[in-house]
């Protein structure tokens, strides 16, 4: 039933664990205002803001697909 969740909880976790300085999860998920908030909260911390999308990333994989799409697909929280 919770077909998004699965195409998107799982690269947007790697995403954000991985290259979550960059804001791609973000960008990937479609919160485009919330990727270059985080870009700039990077730029502003030297980085250190960055443990942001590392600790959604984490979120995101023990999540329930339910839960994910609930949250972060329908209901368009872009922010933990």
């Amino acid at each position: 039933m919770y077909h998004i969740a699965l195409k998107k909880k799982i690269p947007a976790a790697i995403l954000g664990i991985l290259v979550g300085w960059l804001a791609l999860n973000k960008f990937y998920l479609g919160y485009t205002k919330e990727g270059i908030i985080q870009i700039i909260l990077n730029l502003i911390t030297f980085g250190a803001a960055s443990i942001i999308p590392f600790i959604e990333g984490i979120l995101y994989l023990f999540m329930s697909d339910k839960q994910f799409d609930d949250t972060y697909v329908y209901g368009k929280k872009g922010w933990l």
